[in-house]
């Protein structure tokens, strides 16, 4: 199970993160994307929220990305999180408009018990 949104900047970023830890989700749960890299190290360590590794996209995925575009990097990491293609895809392009996409995925903690 997993909840997609999209917001223009920080302040919307936190709003949302508040709105879908009381819907049940943990920070723990809650992934933020950007398009640039920083930013999206700094959102994550300011909203105490998760952020994509090996525990995730498992060891392959992620040194794969080190050879990948930052589209590509974020398309894998958002598919880790259970999206498909299709949308990660989809939100890949929000995130080159230059807003902010939020995955609260239960499955993506849950796949952190199991190798992949």
């Amino acid at each position: 199970m997993y909840k997609v949104e999209v917001v223009e900047n920080v302040v919307g970023a936190k709003t949302k993160i508040e709105s879908l830890t009381t819907e049940g989700f943990t920070k723990d749960d809650i992934y933020v994307f950007a398009h640039d890299k920083k930013r999206s190290e700094d959102i994550t360590e300011g909203t105490h929220t998760e952020s994509i590794g090996v525990k995730e996209q498992g060891m392959i995925e992620s040194m794969g990305n080190l050879f990948k575009s930052r589209g590509d990097e974020l398309r894998t990491k958002m598919k880790a999180v259970g999206m498909n293609q299709t949308e990660a895809d989809t939100y890949e392009e929000e995130l080159d408009k230059g807003k902010l996409v939020i995955v609260a995925s239960k499955e993506a903690r849950a796949n952190n018990a199991s190798p992949f």
